[in-house]
């Protein structure tokens, strides 16, 4: 009795360790920030794995689960200089996936805090939200 309780109490664990997942999730983007990476499934099923940039040094990237809250072809930034933010996809306040230039840097902090991707990656991304709905879009970072 003792052991299976104990066992019961482990798998509790392991399930509100990760940010849940619906079944209506149809699309998820995993954001590894310890790899700098980004990972893509569609229907449970991995699209696209790439590498991204998240808050440098002195800067943070939320760590949580959340929906797309709004989208934009190209946005610039109200709080940095106006730098320009391609293919956005919001979903924490000012925190977006995006587009970014500086593709040297991906695979390595280097951000304010946002997710920044290869602008050819981000557009593919910000079609899929759009395509797929930002109701059955996951963003979980972690």
């Amino acid at each position: 009795m003792r052991k299976s309780l104990l066992i019961a109490a482990a798998g509790l664990a392991l399930v509100f360790s990760e940010p849940a997942v619906s079944l209506a999730d149809v699309l998820v983007a995993r954001v590894d920030i310890g790899s700098q990476t980004m990972t893509v499934t569609q229907g449970g099923r991995l699209i696209y794995s790439w590498k991204v940039s998240t808050a440098r040094k002195g800067y943070v990237t939320p760590r949580g689960a959340w929906r797309p809250t709004r989208m934009h072809k190209m946005w610039y930034s109200r709080k940095y200089d106006n730098a320009p933010m391609p293919y956005s996809v919001f979903y924490h306040g000012g925190y977006a996936i995006h587009g970014t230039s500086a593709v040297k840097r991906l695979g390595t902090p280097a951000s304010h805090g946002c997710v920044r991707l290869n602008t050819a990656n981000a557009q593919k991304f910000y079609t899929l939200v759009r395509d797929v709905g930002a109701d059955k879009t996951r963003i979980i970072v972690n």
